[in-house]
């Protein structure tokens, strides 16, 4: 007795369908990695024009106070009660007064959307910097002042804008009454 085996090998309808199937589902795939990728791509150069655009309002903030000699006169400066109020990165320097939104020296057509924040900040340092060639005794006084700026975005229409912030330390030598070298 002789048992033929039928096997439907032959009958390959339908086949044609689940690789069309599977080649639509790998190239949809494909195609949603791309576009996550690309808006990414779109939302992280977003951030990096934001977070450049608040480093120079920052920056621009610094470099408008600093040609106004009267930003830096000591004896127009409110002094500093509590340290508390001071930001925790400047709570270990001597600082003893400050000076909240002097006005900036800009030049003309020149204006920001969003200006920033500036404070001024006067140490108790006295003596000469480091590596200036002066020497303590040279007939000069020295103040030292610390520049904080915080600027924003100033493009950016979504609800967090992004920040910056830049401090600069200054020094100011003044001619004693006995003058200078």
């Amino acid at each position: 007795m002789t048992i033929k085996a039928n096997f439907s090998l032959k009958d390959q309808s339908g086949a044609a369908l689940v690789i069309a199937l599977i080649i639509m589902v790998v190239l949809t795939v494909i195609a949603l990695a791309s576009s996550f990728t690309s808006i990414f791509e779109i939302k992280l150069s977003g951030n990096k024009r934001g977070m450049t655009d608040a480093f120079y309002t920052a920056d621009g903030g610094v470099q408008a106070v600093l040609p106004n000699i009267a930003n830096f006169n000591a004896s127009t400066y409110t002094l500093i009660a509590d340290s508390s109020t001071l930001p925790q990165s400047l709570l270990s320097e001597s600082i003893d007064s400050s000076l909240s939104n002097p006005p900036p020296s800009l030049p003309p057509g020149v204006n920001f959307t969003d200006p920033p924040t500036v404070t001024i900040y006067h140490t108790t340092i006295t003596g000469a910097p480091r590596g200036s060639g002066f020497s303590a005794a040279g007939g000069y006084e020295y103040s030292y002042f610390i520049i904080d700026s915080i600027g924003r975005d100033q493009i950016d229409v979504d609800l967090f804008k992004s920040n910056c912030n830049v401090r600069e330390k200054v020094v100011r030598l003044l001619p004693t009454s006995q003058g200078g070298n």
